[in-house]
This record gives C-alpha cells, sequence and structure tokens, in this order.
C-alpha cells in the first residue's frame, strides 16, 4: 500500500510509461526477494572490524550491502537500460555478444593509440581513433574471445549503441581495459558504432564527474556518460529521476523485510 501511495504521488508527466514502470518494479522487487530469501555471508569471519564497529548488525548490513552493489553491477543495471530504451528504439538487449574478429593491424592501431592516451601524448578523439582503426587493414583477422560482451546495446535511427556500464569510481585499470574494449569493438563491428562507458549515477553529485582515473582516456563527447546524462539519454529527459523514484518504492516495500533479514544474519554469526 505504501509503494502504491508513493507512485501515485510522483506520477506527474512521467517519461517511461506505465509498462516499463511496472516491468522495473517488478525487476526490483524480484532481485530483493531472492536476495532476502537467499543471502547467506561470504565472509563470516571480520575480527577487526567487530570489534572496532562492536556492533554486529551493522557489520552484517555492511556485508548485505556489498553483495546488493555487486547485484546492481551484475545484473539489474543492464537489465533496467533494456527496459527504458525499449519504447524509444528498434533494438534494445541486455549483456550481447558481440563476436566477430580483430586483424594485427588494427590490434597494433589500438595498442598505439593507448598508449598515447596513457602518456599524454594527445587528448582522446574518438571519432579520429575511429577512422584510423578501420582505415588499418583487416586482413588475417582473429577472433577476439575476450571483451566481446556488452552490457547493453540498442539501436535507433539506424545507429547502434553499445554500452559498458561500470561501477561509479573504476580505478586507472579498469578504466584503461573499459577505453580499449570500446575501441575493440569498433574493430570488431569493422564500422563506425556508438561504443560508450557509462556509469550509473555521479558519486560527486551536485558537482561534476572528475576522477582522476578516467582523465585523458575517455573522449567526454563522444563515449562517456554518467547518472542523468546516460538513463536520460535511454528514455527521454527525466528518466533518471523517474528511475529513482521508482528505486524508492521498492526500498519502502522492502525496508521492514530487509532490516529483519539483517538481525537474524547478525544473531547466526553472533560475535564471528
Amino acid at each position: 500500500m505504501v509503494g502504491l501511495i508513493i507512485i501515485k504521488r510522483f506520477y506527474r508527466k512521467m517519461t517511461l510509461s506505465r509498462i516499463q514502470e511496472e516491468k522495473i518494479l517488478q525487476l526490483l522487487r524480484t532481485k530483493m526477494e531472492e536476495k532476502i530469501m537467499h543471502y547467506s555471508r561470504e565472509t563470516t569471519s571480520m575480527p577487526f572490524m567487530t570489534r572496532l564497529v562492536q556492533d554486529d548488525e551493522l557489520v552484517a548490513s555492511f556485508s548485505f550491502m556489498i553483495s546488493l552493489a555487486t547485484t546492481l553491477g551484475q545484473s539489474i543495471y543492464e537489465k533496467v537500460a533494456e527496459i527504458v530504451a525499449s519504447e524509444r528504439s528498434e533494438e534494445s538487449i541486455s549483456h550481447v555478444k558481440i563476436g566477430g574478429s580483430i586483424s594485427p593491424a588494427r590490434k597494433k592501431i589500438i595498442g598505439e593509440i593507448m598508449n598515447s592516451l596513457r602518456n599524454g601524448e594527445k587528448l582522446p578523439d574518438r571519432k579520429k581513433e575511429s577512422h584510423q582503426i578501420l582505415s588499418a587493414s583487416n586482413t588475417n583477422a582473429a577472433f577476439q574471445k575476450e571483451g566481446n560482451i556488452a552490457d547493453f546495446y540498442m539501436k535507433r535511427n539506424g545507429q547502434e549503441y553499445y554500452f559498458e556500464i561500470k561501477t561509479v569510481k573504476p580505478n586507472i585499470d579498469v578504466f584503461t581495459a573499459s577505453k580499449k574494449k570500446v575501441l575493440e569493438w569498433v574493430a570488431i563491428k569493422n564500422k563506425e558504432i556508438k561504443s560508450i562507458v557509462a556509469l550509473p549515477y555521479n558519486p560527486y553529485a551536485p558537482e561534476p564527474y572528475e576522477r582522476f582515473t578516467e582523465q585523458n582516456l575517455l573522449d567526454r563527447k563522444e563515449e562517456f556518460m554518467v547518472g542523468d546524462e546516460f538513463w536520460d539519454f535511454l528514455g527521454g529527459k527525466g528518466t533518471y529521476e523517474q528511475l529513482l523514484k521508482l528505486f524508492e518504492i521498492v526500498g519502502v516495500e522492502y525496508k521492514t523485510k530487509l532490516h529483519q533479514m539483517l538481525k537474524d544474519a547478525s544473531k547466526k554469526v553472533g560475535k564471528f
């Protein structure tokens, strides 16, 4: 009942349709139900943490939050993206195998691009980089086994978009691997595509996203989207705020059940 009250209160000129809202709500409810029903602590011994915090339930909640954050990053965000973009795209699919091959010549070009960016020898320029890759010979192309799965794919107005959805504070190695991957997708598809690194939210909001590990790797205008920019691009202006409200609805619905589960988890493990 509380969730219904919230959704009625917030439903004003929403971008997502009622059908999309229900699909997202059902996805979130299913994931929360699965987590609460089947959650078991992977780490049962945290001797330093428990002695420092002196609160078994708080430690249990810490463990659960890590597990839930992993679920968000591994399955929820990409599925939500699929639902959000579904009514504004010809195709909208999560967890897509790109497949294909890359030639030695194109691998060499990508390596040179990555080295020059990491060494600060030039600024990222996605259009120029794509042109360099596609201009190189595609002879003797070999199957690319690693990095050939996009978290989310959509086709809109004939243009193909491939997204790599990452955690919001990637280290330099993760950003580097993601940049290399989105360039390899151009080589694999053997044509100009939009391959983009996306972050589900900005942890520094309301300040702009500025993280030293990302600087000089990604072209901000062509291959990097954060928070509302990403979600509003998929679903239309206001989508990000609408999603936050849908997440809140499910959070309110499961608040009591979640707190009880955490109490039970802390009792089972005791003082570790």
